[in-house]
């Protein structure tokens, strides 16, 4: 990682922080790379059992691609017929994408501030988003002659509808955080000075949880959106039917029937 990303792993915890807060966790290339690379260790990992996705100070989430970086990029694109710059959707978003929605274990987005393109598209590819009150989302595509990366065109349909979907990619503007509350954006709105300990509160509730479980729930959903009743039925099967051989099972319902706390050992 560099230090554009900070990434750290405690006590089953991974928690990724978007670290140029001097321009609002813009995405330049440096940032790019160490956010996929960071997203993929924390998917990957075992020993992780909740991801916190988080930014550095009090401005902005992540307010998508590095426009200044960007437009030096095209540029010498242009000059040179290479075609490679718009690349990095393939290189760098559609990995990071994955490795949030896809990881085997809960993802949860702290959003600080303003959230916006594929800061916006990061967010919504966690499970679980805990927004402060002084945030904002934007989709912003349109309003750079852009169509939509970073899994927006399939999260964001899913969350607000297809027909508020299309409404928010067309004509772009800044959903405060108690609109995004009521669209379904935000999961729970907290003061702006209390965003961290409480993000932190449920990754660790999170991490402290029946890890195979909550992949499993993770992937019927997912599975459920696109598939037919019949079909999903039968995933539902074979998921629980694994779930029920894992060890955390085991320990649910002895503690259940002992009337204690379950310890969850994640596997």
């Amino acid at each position: 990682m560099t230090d554009t990303v900070l990434y750290e792993v405690s006590d089953g915890l991974a928690t990724i922080t978007l670290n140029r807060p001097e321009a609002m966790n813009a995405l330049n290339v440096a940032t790019k790379v160490a956010l996929r690379d960071a997203a993929r260790s924390a998917a990957e990992d075992d020993t992780v059992r909740a991801v916190l996705l988080t930014a550095a100070g009090d401005r902005a989430f992540c307010v998508g691609q590095d426009l200044k970086e960007h437009i030096k990029l095209l540029t010498a694109d242009r000059e040179t017929g290479s075609g490679q710059v718009m690349g990095t959707v393939r290189e760098h978003y559609n990995p990071i994408v994955r490795a949030l929605a896809g990881a085997p274990k809960p993802v949860v987005a702290a959003v600080n501030g303003v959230a916006a393109g594929a800061g916006f598209g990061f967010a919504l590819a966690a499970d679980y988003r805990i927004v402060a009150d002084t945030a904002s989302f934007n989709t912003s595509f349109a309003g750079v002659a852009l169509t939509a990366d970073s899994g927006i065109s399939w999260t964001l349909p899913r969350v607000v509808g297809p027909s508020r979907a299309t409404d928010l990619l067309l004509f772009p503007r800044t959903i405060g955080a108690q609109e995004a509350l009521e669209l379904g954006i935000a999961n729970r709105v907290v003061p702006a000075a209390e965003l961290r300990a409480e993000a932190e509160k449920v990754a660790r509730t999170l991490a402290e949880g029946p890890t195979l479980a909550y992949a499993a729930l993770k992937e019927s959903v997912a599975y459920g959106l696109t598939h037919s009743l019949e079909e999903t039925l039968q995933k539902e099967d074979e998921l629980q039917t694994r779930a029920g051989l894992s060890e955390d099972h085991t320990i649910a319902v002895q503690a259940f029937v002992n009337k204690e706390k379950p310890k969850y050992l994640g596997r």
